[in-house]
């Protein structure tokens, strides 16, 4: 008896873990084949861009409204998509981050760091330092999973850390001290 029930889960979850892990190689295509009027190139670009900010938004394990509303605007930001498509990539994106996370996120940032340019991975990092910041504070797992971002893209570490001064009154950990010696706003 104990078998057949805890044999039938087992099967269930194996199912499950398959079924994730063949969706995972389909990350960044199920975004693109939304984005087929753009030329092929840029479509991959902002498919990975998108994962990699939803994933950073992803580091506490849950994705916020002010962190969606952050991603729609970053998409939105220099002509890039219109709002429609932006909230249409937005939330696949976030779907894919939440549902294929561990097992896609280097996959894609090593697609993002092979088709983006230098400056272009810098402005990822900094979509990803922004969208962790906006509840106003980066916690210490959103500020650990850009830093895994920021390597795996290969950004050097002077980068890394002046980007990141863009944000240190926004880590939580800066907002604690001060807030503990009397500096807080």
């Amino acid at each position: 008896m104990f078998r057949r029930m805890f044999g039938a889960q087992r099967e269930a979850a194996a199912d499950q873990v398959e079924g994730a892990l063949s969706a995972a190689g389909t990350t960044v295509r199920r975004i693109v084949g939304r984005l087929e009027a753009m030329p092929p190139d840029q479509a991959r670009l902002v498919a990975a861009t998108a994962y990699t900010i939803a994933r950073a938004a992803y580091a506490d394990l849950e994705i916020s409204a002010d962190e969606t509303a952050v991603i729609e605007l970053l998409l939105q930001d220099n002509g890039l998509l219109d709002e429609p498509t932006a909230v249409l990539v937005t939330e696949m994106a976030k779907l894919q981050a939440r549902t294929v996370g561990g097992t896609e996120d280097y996959v894609v940032t090593r697609e993002l760091k092979a088709i983006a340019s230098p400056e272009q991975r810098l402005d990822v990092l900094r979509a990803c330092f922004a969208v962790s910041a906006a509840n106003g504070s980066i916690s210490a797992e959103e500020s650990a999973e850009v830093n895994e971002i920021a390597n795996e893209l290969d950004v050097d570490p002077a980068a890394l850390a002046s980007i990141r001064a863009e944000y240190h009154d926004r880590i939580t950990s800066v907002q604690r001290v001060r807030r503990l010696a009397g500096l807080s706003d």
